[in-house]
Order: structure tokens, then C-alpha cells, then sequence
């Protein structure tokens, strides 16, 4: 009774909760799963759209670009690369985490720099398909890329695009800004002096979040 009563006053002074996780923690992990139903509902309905129309423009046609290297086909090439970039970046921020798990400070800054600057490249590969997508006639309500029958594509196509990985990428950017924020405070030493690093572990979930959507992206719209 009496560890009940405990476990009671420590839920409501912002302490541990029920689940034996911390209140912060807890809260991103409800935030993380409302996000991901918003995700899933626009997959769901790109996903419907997409396989109810007799045909679709071809991926390896429409994403074949690559920065500096004027028309060549090179189909897919490109996305790859910013897959790689975002994962990776992933992966930092995961020696991030542990870094703050065993409160090497020069350690997590370390890592934490090289996730801000993973997340800004794959912002500005991103920023760069738009630009060249734009310049090609495509955006919202404009769709210039023929279906693989060669019949004229709906504005489906694109609008999905850019309002799919338009929402992802606003993701992207407010993780590199939350990423920022808690990197100048471990510079400050607000972890050190709160004995430990739980806000770097909370940020990296919500990073590992826009990295999974990303995968699902990816596969709807670059490989299907």
C-alpha cells in the first residue's frame, strides 16, 4: 500500500509514471503515436488513390536527377543518397543517447553536431528535388509527368508528393531545431548540473520517429 501511495506522489509531483518511464518520456511517446496516426492517414489515403488508378507516373522517371550533372538518368540515385544521409544521422543520434547515459558531455556534443548537420544536408537535398521539381512544372495542382501508359497523369501524383514530404520535412526541421536547443544547453551544462541527459534521450526519439516515416515515404512514393 505504502509503494503504492508513493507511486501515486511521485506521478503527481512530475516524477516517474505508472509505466515506470518518466513523465517527459511518456508525453513524446503519446505526441509520437497522435504524429504517426496523422502520417498514417495521409499514406492510407495516397495509398488508396494510388492503387484505384488504372495507371501512375513511373518513379524511376520522375526522381532521375542528380545536383550538378544536368539530364542524367540516373533514376533513384539521388533519394538514395538523402536515405543514407537521414539514416546516418540516425545513428549519431544514437551515440548521442549513450553518450548521455554515461554523461560524457564532449562526447554528446559531438554527436548531437553531427545529427544537426545530417538532418540540415538531407533539408537541403530536399529544398534542391523540390527546386528541380518546380522547374520541371510540378507542384501542387501541376503534374507535367506522363503515367507508364503514357496517358496524361493526374495533379494526384504531385499534390500527394509535395504535401506528404512537405509534412515530413517540417519534421525534419523542427527536430534540427529542437537538436540546436538541447545542444546549446549541454554546452551550458543544464544536464550536468540536472545529474543527468533524459532530454537528449526524449529528442532522439522523436528523431528515430521522422527517420521510420521516412522509410514509409520513401517506399510509396520512390519504390512503388
Amino acid at each position: 500500500m505504502d509503494t503504492a501511495v508513493t507511486a501515486k506522489k511521485k506521478w503527481w509531483a512530475g516524477g516517474y509514471s505508472p509505466f515506470n518511464v518518466s513523465y517527459g518520456k511518456l508525453m513524446m511517446w503519446y505526441f509520437l503515436m497522435s504524429d504517426a496516426f496523422t502520417f498514417g492517414a495521409l499514406l492510407i489515403a495516397y495509398g488508396t488513390i494510388r492503387f484505384s488508378s488504372t495507371s501512375w507516373p513511373d518513379p524511376n522517371e520522375v526522381f532521375r536527377s542528380f545536383p550538378g550533372m544536368g539530364h542524367a538518368n540516373l533514376p533513384l540515385v539521388f533519394v538514395s543518397l538523402m536515405t543514407f544521409i537521414l539514416i546516418m544521422s540516425s545513428v549519431t543520434m544514437v551515440l548521442a543517447v549513450h553518450a548521455g547515459h554515461m554523461r560524457d558531455k564532449k562526447a554528446v556534443v559531438k554527436w548531437l553536431t553531427w545529427t544537426i548537420v545530417g538532418g540540415a544536408a538531407f533539408l537541403a537535398c530536399q529544398a534542391w528535388e523540390w527546386t528541380h521539381l518546380f522547374h520541371e512544372g510540378a507542384w501542387w495542382g501541376r503534374n507535367p509527368f506522363l503515367n507508364v501508359d503514357g496517358t496524361q497523369a493526374s495533379t494526384n501524383f504531385t499534390n500527394f508528393f509535395f504535401t506528404i514530404t512537405g509534412f515530413h520535412g517540417l519534421h525534419v526541421t523542427s527536430g534540427v531545431v529542437l537538436n540546436i536547443v538541447i545542444l546549446a544547453n549541454v554546452l551550458k551544462g543544464t544536464y550536468e548540473q540536472r545529474g543527468h541527459y533524459e532530454m537528449v534521450e526524449k529528442v532522439g526519439l522523436y528523431w528515430h520517429f521522422v527517420d521510420l516515416v521516412w522509410v514509409f515515404v520513401f517506399t510509396c512514393f520512390y519504390l512503388l
